[in-house]
């Protein structure tokens, strides 16, 4: 493996973890702020971060009149409509059903990009993707089946989620062949700001006045924004260009090991053997899916 394609990894493998602790983060922000107020401040403090940045090392790029439709419908899947039903879909489900469902992000992803993108699939990338869909199966139900509290509302509201974030990464795909990956996270964000911005003022604003921040806040916040909303877009969007949506995409499921393992060290949380299973099962099935044997193509038969 050269240089760059374990620079690669490692950037997609920080990417998770930072989307793992944001987990943590945002259960501390949320005692003071509700979701939309919460996301809409992640991605100011995020924006303003990467503008800043990348103007000062001249990483940002021009937007052309033909990239302006692309920007605007990445920013309406993710983070607008990716937040939206994540957000309201957990308020509604339980939390395991909710992790179940985004869990079928990388199961479905390879598909759509190998229709509509022309984007191969390996015979050990599409197993290793059903593995690690089992191990992340693993991690959640560690205690066992409970479907009592089921709404088909908050079922609708995380499927939206599931493709916001399959067309997102299809349309950064597209993006990545002209644009860096500071460019095209600091557009998305921008771009989620204005979208944000009329839901905000409707069911946020009074309340949100009305808060004095604390620094419990206010650190958790400013990690979302510089490590979750920031450097882990970054990551996954670099990955993606050198990787392929299908290969990138399967690294969120290590999202829930990751916190599994986070979880156990930071917040005493038991990591019972199932769960140790379901996490290095879902290590396997990652390693799997990035081997080279056998592929399906659109343009030519397996």
């Amino acid at each position: 493996m050269n240089k760059k394609l374990v620079g690669v990894y490692l950037s997609i493998i920080f990417a998770t973890i930072f989307w793992a602790f944001s987990f943590v983060w945002y259960k501390e922000v949320l005692v003071l702020y509700k979701p939309i107020s919460l996301v809409l401040m992640r991605l100011v403090i995020s924006s303003i971060l990467l503008f800043t940045v990348a103007a000062a090392i001249g990483k940002l790029n021009k937007i052309k009149r033909k990239d302006i439709k692309p920007y605007l419908l990445l920013g309406l899947f993710q983070p607008f409509l990716y937040f939206l039903g994540e957000s309201y879909g957990v308020s509604l489900t339980s939390s395991t059903l909710s992790a179940v469902i985004i869990a079928t992000i990388p199961l479905f992803t390879p598909l759509v990009a190998f229709y509509l993108a022309n984007e191969r699939i390996t015979v050990m990338n599409f197993f290793g993707i059903i593995v690690s869909v089992i191990g992340v199966g693993l991690v959640i139900f560690h205690q066992g089946l409970n479907f009592s509290d089921i709404n088909p509302l908050g079922i609708a509201f995380l499927s939206l989620a599931v493709v916001s974030a399959i067309a997102a990464s299809l349309i950064i795909k597209k993006l990545t062949k002209k644009h860096n990956a500071f460019s095209i996270v600091a557009y998305q964000n921008l771009i989620g700001i204005f979208y944000f911005l009329p839901l905000f003022f409707i069911l946020d604003y009074k309340e949100f006045v009305q808060v004095t921040p604390t620094w419990d806040v206010i650190i958790p916040l400013l990690n979302l924004g510089v490590f979750a909303s920031t450097l882990a877009f970054i990551f996954f969007t670099h990955a993606i260009k050198h990787l392929g949506v299908s290969k990138a995409s399967i690294f969120t499921n290590g999202i829930p090991a990751v916190t599994a393992i986070f979880a156990y060290f930071v917040l005493d949380e038991k990591l019972t053997i199932l769960k140790i299973i379901g996490i290095l099962v879902v290590f396997f099935g990652l390693l799997l899916s990035q081997l080279k044997k056998g592929t399906f193509s659109r343009n030519k038969k397996w």
